[in-house]
């Protein structure tokens, strides 16, 4: 089994919503959609989909208490 990928960035949308992100080994950011996929298939660690009743999915870094590796505040830096 492949070693699961870990996010190390983020990018933001004009409209503030997490766009694309950046797997630790990769030097091209992800699409969200495509890092949705691939979080829901448990090849990104340390992160999880949520799935809203209306049918829309966002990703989120699971709780640790360490608010730098929130994918908002990456997509600040």
């Amino acid at each position: 089994m492949a070693e699961k990928r870990r996010i190390v960035d983020a990018r933001e949308d004009k409209d503030g919503n997490i766009s694309h992100v950046l797997l630790d080994g990769n030097k091209r950011f992800t699409p969200i959609e495509k890092a949705i996929e691939l979080t829901d298939e448990g090849k990104v660690e340390g992160a999880h989909v949520v799935h809203r009743q209306d049918g829309t999915e966002f990703l989120r870094t699971n709780p640790d208490g360490d608010k730098d590796n929130n994918l908002d505040t990456m997509a600040k830096d």
